[in-house]
């Protein structure tokens, strides 16, 4: 069963180690197809108006106080994230800069292109399948080991210097971002508890069928 994976499967694809600065080129495109997945999804919880992922939240929240669209400052918001690195020795990969590029830039397309659907069922059926992209997403960019996103990388730099466990490090992150940005004014909502609830059982989803396809 995918739910009991506990480590990223391996492909040909796969590069053999997270700093690779010259990968294969199918290595490298399917990290940038996991990544337009992943932007995707985010961006689709969004355009579903139920609610959106807590750094999506924390996003939507600043763009309600300063001129920038949700994308170009999740674009930000990663970079400083990156930034905190450099006190928790952690070194970015090309995987982490394409993920704070492409994931903020998908968001943007995502919310100028897509529509909300007018039923509210049709916009849950648009939160769940949001939630099922980021993990098919997750997938491809987690087995192309080309380095952690800016969000993950700080969640295991914090780890390393703290030395608490990885899910309560993972929960605190997440719950202070989600609150900082619902204070901002960030739209929380069913569709955050989807994500909430669902990303973990949809990334292991996604690392079994990538795995399983490309073995």
């Amino acid at each position: 069963m995918f739910l009991t994976i506990k480590k990223i499967p391996k492909t040909y694809w796969s590069s053999k180690k997270p700093l690779n600065l010259k990968p294969k080129v199918s290595t490298f495109l399917f990290l940038c197809l996991g990544l337009t997945l992943f932007g995707l999804g985010e961006g689709l919880l969004l355009v579903s108006l139920t609610g959106a992922s807590p750094w999506s939240v924390l996003a939507q929240g600043i763009s309600l106080h300063i001129d920038y669209s949700i994308g170009l400052i999740t674009f930000f918001v990663s970079l400083f994230v990156i930034f905190l690195w450099i006190f928790l020795n952690q070194k970015p990969g090309i995987g982490t800069v394409l993920n704070a590029a492409i994931v903020a830039l998908m968001i943007d397309i995502s919310l100028f292109l897509i529509e909300t659907p007018e039923s509210y069922i049709l916009q849950i059926f648009m939160a769940i399948f949001a939630v099922l992209l980021v993990g098919l997403g997750s997938g491809f960019y987690l087995i192309s080991n080309l380095g952690p996103g800016p969000r993950d990388g700080l969640m295991t730099g914090l780890q390393k210097k703290t030395n608490l466990p990885i899910a309560l490090v993972r929960v605190f992150l997440e719950i202070t971002v989600v609150s900082i940005g619902w204070y901002l004014g960030g739209t929380v909502g069913i569709g955050t508890l989807l994500f909430a609830f669902g990303v973990g059982p949809s990334v292991a989803l996604g690392l079994y069928l990538v795995g399983k396809i490309f073995r």
